[in-house]
């Protein structure tokens, strides 16, 4: 089997856009939280998002390409061109027939929905764009990234809601590491702070409402924790054959060793409540990597500020990792970005591998009323130092759908 390294990274998140932004802001535990400005919150229980900040498509793609995509296909699509840049992939030098993308989308393209169904609802079908369908549909970010950069390997979405992006990278770790392809762009990008989308999560009193004090409202694990915060953006690395990369000199960020992906079939919303989904995801990771629990320092939890879900992944670390979780840093970085639903895993684990390149755990901010349901080390509140051999990333959607991806330091 080959070994599979990361080789790019590419960032389009709340709190910055470009992996050192992004990476800058973690550590310095920056919220990228505010009231929404994308449309009137008036008669909405919730007013807050984590929007991106300063985004311009045609900074870095065509004008006339960017109108012809939603906001989530762009953000894949600019994502896909900083990791590139980032990896300094001269595309002229590749086998664009064994390069393949696989990017996880949770929702897709909502606002295009919303827009389009405004048109119908008030000027009648024949004012519905023609290019409605192809702008909505979650496939079209990873079929633009590779009309975009000539990629003509499996190209796919995989949609299992916020596990999806972790999902894609899972899997593209497996192509790659049974010898299929040589490079896979994979990640995930989401926009789902409109009108309909954030009405649905209020509706089921998912998300937070504290309001009046937005930049305090995501608090994983915090016991005060009253919902989680809708973020946009995208997460989009480079996953490349170990002797491919070598050969072109490329700068290796860690090395990804295990894959796990489990369901609960239990809920449509909720996780089992004894966890053992997330647990089994965290254990198939570890044997495929053949590594001991006890070889963990690093969990990038998916910590999403909402009740079950913390407390029961919390339960999850404790049944994996034993008496060693006590010697574990675990951190939740939507504590800063909030909740990228289907991106969360791909900027999570750009992240994680920062976290194992620079020898620094982000932290856990807002964590400030601990939880006895919640007592393991979530790195509250300020970044700290540690030499970090294996790491894992978490994610758990909605269905029941349970991802993890181990990393490792890359040692040749």
């Amino acid at each position: 089997m080959k070994r599979v390294v990361i080789t790019g990274l590419g960032a389009v998140t709340p709190i910055g856009i470009g992996k050192e932004n992004f990476w800058n802001s973690l550590i310095q535990g920056k919220s990228g939280v505010g009231l929404i400005t994308r449309f009137d919150t008036t008669e909405f229980d919730t007013k807050i998002g984590a929007e991106v900040k300063d985004f311009n498509p045609s900074d870095y793609i065509d004008k006339k390409e960017a109108k012809r995509m939603d906001r989530f296909t762009q953000y894949a699509v600019v994502g896909s061109k900083l990791a590139i840049e980032d990896g300094n992939i001269d595309l002229d030098k590749l086998d664009l027939d064994k390069v393949g993308v696989v990017i996880g989308v949770g929702i897709g393209g909502m606002e295009t929905m919303e827009t389009e169904y405004e048109k119908l609802r008030d000027r009648g079908p024949s004012r519905v764009s023609p290019l409605f369908i192809p702008m909505m549909i979650s496939n079209m970010a990873p079929g633009q990234i590779s009309m975009t950069f000539g990629f003509k390997g499996p190209t796919m979405t995989v949609t299992t809601a916020c596990a999806s992006s972790t999902h894609a990278i899972g899997e593209a770790f497996r192509m790659i590491k049974s010898g299929n392809v040589d490079m896979v762009v994979a990640g995930g990008a989401d926009a789902s702070i409109t009108p309909i989308s954030v009405a649905g999560f209020c509706s089921m009193k998912a998300l937070s409402t504290r309001n009046d004090n937005p930049t305090k409202a995501s608090r994983p694990f915090d016991k005060e924790r009253d919902g989680f915060v809708m973020g946009e953006g995208a997460g989009i690395l480079i996953l490349e054959e170990l002797d491919h990369a070598l050969s072109r000199g490329a700068n290796i960020y860690g090395e990804i060793v295990g894959y796990g992906s489990t369901s609960d079939a239990f809920h449509i919303t909720q996780p089992d409540p004894e966890a053992r989904g997330a647990t089994r995801a965290m254990e198939l990771a570890l044997e495929e990597a053949v590594a001991s629990y006890e070889d963990v320092d690093y969990i990038n939890a998916h910590g999403t500020s909402t009740y079950f879900n913390d407390k029961l992944e919390t339960l999850a670390i404790k049944n994996v990792f034993k008496d060693h979780t006590k010697n574990i840093n675990i951190s939740s970085t939507k504590s800063m970005t909030g909740h990228l639903l289907g991106a969360a895993g791909g900027i999570e684990a750009i992240a994680t591998l920062m976290a194992i390149k620079e020898g620094i755990i982000p932290p856990t901010i807002n964590y400030d009323n601990p939880d006895e349901e919640c007592d393991l080390n979530y790195t509250p509140n300020i970044a700290v130092k540690r030499d970090i051999k294996y790491a894992i990333s978490n994610s758990l959607g909605f269905g029941g759908h349970n991802g993890t991806v181990l990393f490792k330091k890359y040692i040749d």
